[in-house]
Formats: structure tokens, sequence, C-alpha cells
């Protein structure tokens, strides 16, 4: 994976300069994530590797089904294609994501919680980490029963767990130290 996000990282700045540089930040990470979910696609994989399908075949396909037929959107695919890094698409996205959410000044979080949250706990649990990590929050929410209570909250690499499941494994783990 990180060797697939180091690859990736190069092609994601190129893209990131473009779009920065002409106020198309959205627009080229709704492209990315078309792409990225093209890439990933399990019927997809096995056309992007087949020696029997060309180059420009491939760039097509691509192209077609993300809908985008752009200069510049044309140029990446065809790039990523001829350097076979047509499989670093999901990688290029993630970067290019945190590159703009860097810009934006914000951060994703994924909040995981054993029952729905009111808008106003919602509301709340956003502000307390806004303060915390100094930058605007953009929650997706969902829900996991397995964690009894609470929550767990995953931003970039760190992880904020205050669930009840979590608890009981901290507790289990230190009680296993200890004997």
């Amino acid at each position: 994976m990180a060797e697939l996000t180091t690859i990736a990282r190069p092609y994601a700045e190129a893209v990131f300069t473009l779009a920065d540089g002409s106020g198309t930040l959205g627009a080229w990470s709704a492209v990315l994530a078309r792409l990225a979910t093209v890439a990933e696609d399990p019927a997809v994989a096995p056309m992007v590797g087949n020696p029997r399908i060309t180059d420009a075949q491939r760039v097509d396909l691509f192209l077609s089904v993300v809908g985008d037929t752009s200069q510049d959107v044309r140029g990446l695919v065809t790039l990523l294609t001829e350097n076979g890094r047509l499989g670093a698409l999901p990688q290029v996205r993630d970067v290019f994501e945190g590159l703009k959410n860097e810009r934006e000044g914000t951060v994703d979080a994924q909040i995981a919680t054993a029952f729905a949250l009111s808008d106003a706990d919602l509301a709340a649990l956003c502000a307390g980490l806004e303060k915390r990590l100094g930058r605007k929050v953009r929650a997706q929410v969902s829900i996991d029963e397995s964690l009894i209570g609470g929550v767990r909250i995953a931003v970039g690499d760190e992880v904020i767990e205050s669930s009840v499941k979590g608890r009981l494994a901290a507790m289990r783990s230190s009680f296993a130290l200890t004997n």
C-alpha cells in the first residue's frame, strides 16, 4: 500500500497543481473518484492487464465509463496507462484528496457509533473535533452496533476510541499483561 502511495504521489501532486491553479479542485475530486471506482472494479482489472488490449483501448474504456473527455483527464489517463499505473488510481485519488483537504483547511472524519446520533450530538462532536484538530471537520457517520456504545473516530491515521467495545478490549489487554 505504501508503495502504491509513493507511486501515486507525483501524479496526484501534478493534478492538484493543475486543479488548484485553474480553480477546479472540486471537479477534479469528482473525476478522480470516478476513475478510482473504475480502477477498483473487479470486472475492469482483467482488461487493464490484458496484453491483447492496446493502451488506446484502455484509455477509451476508462474515459467512456467516467464520461469525461477533457484534454487534461485524457492526458492523465493516457500517462497512467503508458506507465502501467492505472492500478494506482485509488491512491492518486487519496493523495489528491489529502492535498485538497489541506488547502481547504478541512479533514475527513469517519465516525462509527453504536446508535444514531442526533443532529445536535453530531454538531457537538464535530465542534469538539474541530477544536482539537484546528481544522474544519467533514464527518461521515456510520452505525456499528458491535461497538455496544460510544463512538470510534478515525481521522487519517489517528483513531480516537471511546466505544464500550474498545474500552473492554483495552481492559482485556491490560488484564492479560498483568497475568
